[in-house]
C-alpha cells in the first residue's frame, strides 16, 4: 500500500479500529511509517537515558500480578524501608557520572503519606540540584500531593496504565483503572509531565495492546514519556510461566506508540535483559528513543551499562544530554548531544 509522507498531526480521537489497522500493517510498512514520523520530531540518532532506583522496596498492599513487591505474593524479595536522602543522592551522582540525565525514584506504596512525601520531596530537591531531570513513582496521588511535588521541582510523575481497561481486572484487583486515570489527571492539572505506558506479555491479546495505546493517546495530553515494558517473570508472582511474547509483536507496539504519540519519548523499559541487540535495534528503528540505564530496575535486572555503550557505538547512537537549571525548581531544560565517551 502507498504510505505518502507528511507530518503527522497530534490526535486525541483515535478509534480502536484505526489502531488495530496500524498493528495489521506489513512489518516493513509499519516501521517505515513509524521511522518517518519519528524523524519529524526527534533526532533519530539520539537516545534519552534514565536511571531508576527503588527508594522503598516490598511490602506493597496492592496485588499487581506481575510485581514481586506485592505483600500478597510469594516472591522471594526482602522488604526495605525508605532509603535515607543522602544515600539516594549518592546513587544519583553516580548515575549522572555514567551519562544518565534523568533520575527516577520508585517506592512500593499504594499511596504516600504526608510524612513519606516530605522525605521524597527532599530527594527530588537534591537530585534537581545536581542538574538532572527528576521523576518519581509513588502510587496514587491526590491533587494536593501532586501540587507539592510540582513545587519541589519534580519534572515527571510515572503512573502506568499497565494494560487495557478490558484486561486490567485479570492482572490487578486492589486498584481500579479509574484510580490510575485520576492520578494522571491530578499530575497533569498541576503542570507536571506524565510518564505512562504499559506491560506486554501478560497474556493480553493484540486488541488489548491496541486498547491500551488508545487510552494513552486519547488522554487530554499525550504522556511526555511512554515506557513500553516486557513482562519480567518472577517466580512466586501470579504471572510467572506466561508464554513468551513474539518479539516482532513487541516491535509493532513500539512502532504503533510512535505513530500515535509522535512527540512523546518512547522508552524501552523492563525486559531488556531478555532482548537481543538485534531486537533493540529494531525498536530504535521503530521509534524508541529512551532507555533505562544501569544494572537494575526496581527489583529486576536491567541490561548492563557496558553492553548498552557497546550497542550504541555499533549503531552510531549518542546519549541525549539534559542540562537542568540548578537554581530554581521547575526551570526549563536544555537538550544537547552527549557522546558516549563522557559516560565511561
Amino acid at each position: 500500500m502507498s504510505l505518502p509522507h507528511s507530518i503527522a498531526p497530534i490526535r486525541h480521537d483515535w478509534t480502536l479500529e484505526e489502531i488495530e489497522a496500524i498493528f495489521d500493517l506489513p512489518f516493513s510498512d509499519l516501521l517505515f511509517r513509524a521511522q518517518s514520523i519519528h524523524r519529524d520530531h526527534f533526532d533519530p540518532n539520539q537516545i534519552q537515558v534514565s536511571t531508576l532506583l527503588s527508594i522503598k522496596t516490598g511490602a506493597c498492599p496492592e496485588d499487581c500480578g506481575y510485581c514481586a513487591q506485592s505483600a500478597k505474593h510469594e516472591a522471594k524479595l526482602e522488604s526495605e524501608r525508605l532509603m535515607p536522602v543522602g544515600e539516594v543522592l549518592k546513587v544519583a551522582e553516580e548515575a549522572r557520572s555514567k551519562g544518565a540525565t534523568r533520575f527516577c525514584m520508585g517506592a512500593a506504596w499504594r499511596n504516600p503519606t504526608d510524612k513519606n512525601l516530605d522525605q521524597v520531596i527532599a530527594m527530588v530537591e537534591g537530585v534537581h540540584a545536581l542538574g538532572m531531570e527528576t521523576c518519581v513513582t509513588l502510587g496514587m496521588l491526590n491533587a494536593d500531593q501532586a501540587s507539592r511535588l510540582k513545587a519541589a521541582g519534580l519534572d515527571y510523575y510515572n503512573h502506568n496504565l499497565d494494560t487495557s481497561p478490558e484486561f486490567y481486572g485479570q492482572v490487578i484487583t486492589t486498584r481500579t483503572y479509574q484510580d490510575r486515570l485520576d492520578t494522571l489527571e491530578h499530575v497533569r492539572n498541576v503542570g507536571l509531565k506524565t510518564c505512562s505506558g504499559g506491560i506486554l506479555g501478560m497474556g493480553e491479546s493484540r486488541r488489548d495492546r491496541a486498547s491500551m495505546l488508545r487510552q494513552l493517546t486519547n488522554l487530554p495530553a499525550h504522556p511526555e514519556s511512554v515506557p513500553i515494558n516486557l513482562l519480567v517473570q518472577v517466580e512466586g508472582t501470579p504471572l510467572f510461566g506466561q508464554a513468551q511474547l513474539d518479539p516482532f509483536e513487541f516491535v509493532r507496539v513500539v512502532a504503533a506508540a510512535r505513530i500515535l504519540m509522535p512527540a512523546s519519548y518512547v522508552r524501552l523499559s523492563a525486559g531488556r535483559t531478555e532482548m537481543s541487540d538485534e531486537l533493540q535495534a529494531l525498536c530504535f528503528l521503530a521509534g524508541a528513543n529512551s532507555i533505562f540505564y544501569g544494572e537494575r530496575l526496581l527489583t529486576t535486572p536491567n541490561a548492563e551499562s557496558d553492553r548498552d555503550r557497546q550497542l550504541f557505538e555499533r549503531l552510531g547512537l549518542a546519549f541525549e544530554q539534559v542540562e537542568a537549571e540548578r537554581t530554581e525548581p521547575g526551570a526549563c531544560h536544555k537538550h544537547t548531544e552527549h557522546k558516549l565517551a563522557l559516560s565511561v
